[in-house]
């Protein structure tokens, strides 16, 4: 059985996911009263890693709002919940995207929309 096919059964710690790209931004997260720029890591189809702001005190589980600005004209705005979180980083999973932002993220993206890639569990 080759390395492919134990990610495949599930068997080894690689697994697929949407593939992510790395791009440079600011991002807004807001939740309740509390809110913290911090900036964008990478970012999928399916969520977004962000670097974790210091005096971030939320938890796995829980709803966000993200606002991200790419370059002048591509604003945004989404929900997403806490996936995982590192000392340095915070995944975020998205719950909801307005109709209107769908089409500009997926465009964004790009090819990246479409492709998986491997990883493995840290």
């Amino acid at each position: 059985m080759t390395m492919g096919d134990d990610a495949m059964d599930g068997s080894d710690s690689e697994h697929l996911r949407p593939a992510r790209m790395r791009i440079k931004t600011t991002v807004l997260m807001s939740h309740g009263d509390e809110s913290h720029p911090t900036d964008l890591i990478d970012i999928s189809a399916t969520g977004v890693l962000l670097r974790r702001p210091r005096e971030w005190g939320g938890k796995a589980g829980e709803s966000w709002v993200l606002d991200m600005i790419f370059g002048h004209d591509l604003h945004i705005h989404l929900e997403a919940k806490v996936a995982r979180v590192s000392e340095k980083h915070i995944g975020f999973a998205y719950t909801r995207i307005p109709e209107d932002k769908q089409v500009p993220l997926w465009n964004l993206l790009g090819g990246y929309a479409d492709i998986l890639e491997m990883w493995h569990d840290e």
